[in-house]
This record gives structure tokens, sequence and C-alpha cells, in this order.
């Protein structure tokens, strides 16, 4: 079966189709926030390492790393600086860095820059997700030597230079043909995650439908994992985590591998961890069993984070406990 190995200096996570759902946290990204923009341009990592410790004790087992920050205030005062080309390289190496001091799961080294990519792989450790590359030919001919030159597998986004077609048919086509040009580079299918781009169900009623659909072919005709922005499929809708906490367990039955996504959301990992024991991917029921818990813990007024930690110190002291005896 399609395994896609990432690592961390210490670690290694599978997105595989007999494997748990693999849960890459989506939350050191700037763009839209701009509070953690203005803390980078001024270079202040404490956000950062907090996300990434968060999102980990959440259950993340995957960190993505997004260097697209505007920094307004150093841009008027050197004009180098509205150029993502310029930015975005140190920002990405120093990100990497810093998150890689605190934690040590695999990362996703995600921009639309070439030249941040690159920064990203020689800063990460092991071997982690590049996020990412499209049908587009010039973003095939940028990124696809770099896929091969690092021996990472790479996230292939269902769009080309025609844009994103709303047609499901379309948008398999471009997928099959990112994994042909990837086989021409060397690059083998277990190390093409795709996403099919997942659109709001609030403006097309058949999005969800679409999505399951598209899942299953690119599993069953190409062979190849999946991924999504999971927290598109409820963009303008109200209760959005309820229709994210929805969307999750059926994607996964319809073979969907991993999503870029907010662990923090507890309604939305308490379905994925149902999901996972649903599908025999979760043996003898023990993340279920250790979620129930810090569920409990949140009934005292812990956040989802705290409760988490919580349940994490305890089970690391009673195996303490254990040695200790022995």
């Amino acid at each position: 079966m399609t395994r896609t190995v990432l690592e961390s200096a210490t670690k290694t996570v599978v997105i595989g189709f007999d494997d748990p759902f693999c849960v890459i946290g989506e939350r050191i990204n700037p763009t839209g926030r701009k509070k953690l923009a203005a803390e980078l341009e001024m270079g202040d990592f404490s956000t950062v390492e907090k996300d990434a410790l968060e999102q980990v004790l959440c259950g993340a087992t995957v960190l993505d790393i997004n260097s697209g920050a505007v920094f307004s205030n150093k841009m008027a005062e050197d004009p180098r600086y509205a150029d993502n080309n310029f930015v975005e390289p140190p920002l990405m190496k120093a990100l990497i860095e810093c998150v890689q001091a605190v934690t040590d799961v695999p990362l996703c080294i995600d921009s639309s820059v070439p030249g941040a990519l690159e920064a990203g792989l020689q800063a990460a450790n092991g071997r982690p997700l590049l996020n990412s590359v499209t049908g587009e030919e010039e973003r095939l001919e940028l990124v696809l030597p770099l896929v091969k030159k690092y021996n990472v597998p790479v996230v292939a986004i269902s769009n080309d230079d025609t844009g994103i077609s709303e047609d499901p048919d379309v948008r398999f086509a471009v997928a099959r043909k990112i994994v042909e040009r990837a086989a021409d580079f060397g690059i083998p299918a277990h190390d093409i995650v795709v996403d099919p781009l997942v659109m709001p169900v609030g403006a097309m009623a058949t999005a969800g439908q679409q999505v399951f659909a598209l899942v299953r072919r690119l599993r069953e005709e190409l062979g190849v994992n999946t991924t999504c922005g999971a927290s598109n499929i409820s963009f303008g809708l109200p209760n959005r985590h309820g229709v994210n906490a929805a969307f999750l367990p059926m994607a996964i039955g319809a073979g969907m591998t991993s999503a870029i996504m907010n662990p923090v959301r507890a309604q939305e990992m308490e379905a994925i961890r149902a999901a996972n024991m649903l599908m025999n991917h979760d043996p003898n029921g023990g993340e279920w069993i250790r979620l129930a818990k810090v569920l409990e813990g949140m009934k005292e007024g812990a956040s989802f984070a705290e409760a988490s930690a919580a349940a994490s110190a305890a089970a690391s002291g009673r195996r303490g406990g254990r040695r200790g005896r022995g």
C-alpha cells in the first residue's frame, strides 16, 4: 500500500492508506494573522513557539511552516521588502530553526516562493513535506527539480495554468499530469500527496461529494495519498467547526489520508480520533481512550491544549512509575 514517509531528526511519520489520519498543523502561517506578521517583522518568534507546542500537544504529527508574511513597516523603509523573493527565504529558515528548537515532529515547508522552499529544505532536519507544486508549467519546472534534489515528498495541488476548475474530472486530470511529470524526474507516486482542492460547500452544494469521489479516484487510479485545507469546506458558513467535524470523517472514509488543519479545535480532533478507531487505524482504541481523558479535563474548565498537556503529563508519570518499580 502507498506510504509517504516524513522524518524529523528523531521521528518518522507515515501518511498511508493503512495508517492513522495525518494531522498537519496549519497555525504557523502569518497570512491573515496581522499580529503574528507584526511580531515576525520585529524578530519576535514567541507566538510561533507557542503555536508549535500547542498544536503538537493537541495531536498534530506534522507542522506546516508558511513564510508568507508582509512586513509593512520594513517595506516603507526598504523597497526590497515588497518582494516576497527577498522576504521569505530568510524568514523560512528562521521559522524552521525556531520550531525545530522546541519540537521534533516532521515539517511541511509551505511557500509559493521557490527560494523559500529551498531555504526550508536546507534548514529542515530529516525528510520534510514540500508544499507545493501545481500543474502550472512554470511551477513544475521550478519545484520538481527541488523535490528530486532533496529526495522529499511534495503536495500536488490540482490546478494548472487555466486556474481552478469546478469540474472534478479536470482536477483529476491535473493531478494525473503532475504524477506523470514527477515520474519523468524519477519521483515515485508514493512521494506525491495530492490536494484535490476542497471547494466551499456554501457556494457549491456538491463540493463535499466531489471531493469524496475525487479522493477515491486518486487512490484507486493513481495510487497516491491525499490532503486538503480542511476548513475550506465550511468557508462562509455559521458553525464552521460542526461542518468540518462532519466533513473530516467522511473524507477519511472515502480514503483521504491527511489534512492541513487547526488541531487546537477539540471538536474536529474528536471526529478524527473516532474515524481512526472506526477505520481500525487506532490499535485497541488507545488514542480514543486518551482523548476521552482530555475531554474530561476540559469539563473542568481547561482548554483543549491544557487538558492535553495534563493528560500527557499524567501518562508520562505512570510510565515513569512503572519503570521505577521494575
